[in-house]
């Protein structure tokens, strides 16, 4: 087998590749002898037909598997040899395709080679980790909103009209074509106007009803209704209004505290507080995580593979392209060319991308099957009823479980960082970490 280089620009590489017809030949035969013992044929005893009779009948197949076994085999040694790590998959063409038995074979194959990434010195990067704490005005807002979930309701003065988002207590019959139908039916329902709890239409025709009033809803049932027999009707409910309420807070004290699973409110307190905190540790990581890619890309530098970048950059104008158009949602549509913005986006995330994986190697980063697994259950959560599916789904599909990989990977990279690197922390306001994160948007 003879390897030759052809190109040898950047971090391009093209080598010329010959295998010989006697190499090939060999690996023929040595591929025929391998399976003769094991071969049957109709006037030999097993293990006993020609070699010329096999080379006859199963020749022309064995040759194109011995072809392809010996060039992948130049590839994985040259690649092993040289050190290499193509950034994509190389691209492997036969150059002689007048070939016929008895001739060499050529072949070309040609890459981009992931570049030498430079040492960083996690220890010299300095970086700022924003700390927030939960103060009494933060817990009395979310102790607030949490009252509001548990609201109650009380009787409006009588003859007060119901607004959205009161309650309306009524009986109901509803019909089709004059009948009343099965579950059409009940009394003393207590309906919250705007809670989108009935079919669309109904809620928004009893605002403005008073108690003792009695009113006809008319709607039609949607296509897509569960009930067959009523989806797509025309229906008519004759409701009568028993009472009209207003929401009312519930009262924040220790009642309030043992409906959420606390013993009493100075317990749910402190258990918003941490709740609060552990939100804004979150979001103070995404900014500091911001400011560590920052300052690695400002002081890293290397040569970067262009069809990474390409590629990269075509997949941001795509999907860029599709939150611009939310109504298409195939691919048939003219090619979106990358802009300057595009590209220089695709620059800086395969720059990262390559040194946050160089990072994580080195420190033998690696996602755990536990980790791995609690990933997939979360994603699974997404498509309730449909959990089961989704965990096959992702078993069967190799790039499925390297899409939720990766953001683990890249985590983990990240806390490495950290840990080595010089952290200090600074005390702010909730405010402030909130104009901090929304800043990362406008980047």
């Amino acid at each position: 087998m003879q390897v030759t280089e052809t190109l040898n620009e950047g971090l391009k590489r093209a080598y010329a590749i010959v295998l010989s017809a006697d190499e090939l030949e060999a690996k023929v035969n040595e591929k025929l002898t391998e399976a003769r013992p094991e071969i049957e044929m109709k006037g030999f005893r097993k293990g006993k037909v020609p070699m010329a009779l096999l080379k006859k009948q199963f020749g022309p197949r064995v040759m194109g598997e011995a072809m392809q076994e010996s060039i992948d085999g130049a590839m994985s040694k040259h690649f092993e040899e040289s050190g290499d790590r193509p950034a994509l998959q190389p691209e492997v063409k036969m150059t002689n395709e007048d070939w016929k038995e008895g001739d060499d074979v050529h072949v070309e194959m040609s890459y981009e080679k992931l570049p030498e990434i430079p040492e960083v010195d996690l220890a010299s990067l300095t970086l700022e980790r924003l700390v927030v704490k939960a103060d009494d005005a933060a817990v009395d807002e979310a102790l607030a909103s949490l009252a509001k979930t548990a609201q109650d309701f009380k009787d409006r003065k009588k003859g007060t009209k119901a607004k959205d988002g009161d309650q309306v207590v009524i009986d109901f019959v509803g019909k089709v074509d004059g009948e009343a139908f099965e579950g059409g039916s009940a009394e003393d329902y207590p309906l919250v106007l705007g809670s989108g709890s009935f079919i669309p239409g109904f809620e928004e025709q009893l605002v403005g009803v008073k108690a003792g009033e009695e009113k006809t809803v008319e709607v039609s049932f949607p296509e897509e209704y569960g009930a067959p027999n009523l989806a797509g009707k025309a229906a008519t409910f004759d409701c009568t209004v028993k009472a009209v309420k207003e929401p009312v807070a519930a009262e924040i004290d220790d009642e309030l505290a043992k409906k959420f699973g606390a013993d009493d409110l100075a317990a749910l307190k402190a258990q918003i507080a941490e709740r609060l905190e552990a939100e804004y540790a979150g979001a103070a990581r995404q900014v500091m995580k911001r400011g560590m890619l920052d300052v690695l890309d400002q002081t890293v530098s290397f040569e970067l593979p262009p069809s990474l970048v390409k590629a990269e950059a075509n997949q941001i104008a795509h999907q860029l392209w599709h939150e611009e158009n939310p109504d298409v949602h195939h691919h048939n549509h003219d090619k979106i060319e990358p802009s300057d913005e595009h590209n220089k986006l695709a620059e800086r995330r395969v720059k990262l991308g390559l040194l946050l994986a160089e990072i994580g190697q080195k420190a033998e980063v690696q996602v755990s099957d536990a980790e791995f697994t609690q990933a997939v259950m979360n994603q699974a959560r997404q498509y309730p009823g449909q959990e089961r599916e989704f965990f096959q789904f992702v078993q069967q599909n190799q790039q499925m479980q390297q899409q939720l990989r990766a953001p683990l990977f890249e985590d983990k990279v990240v806390d490495h960082i950290a840990a080595q690197a010089n952290v200090t922390e600074k005390t702010i306001s909730k405010d402030d970490l909130e104009k901090a994160v929304e800043a990362l948007d406008d980047e």
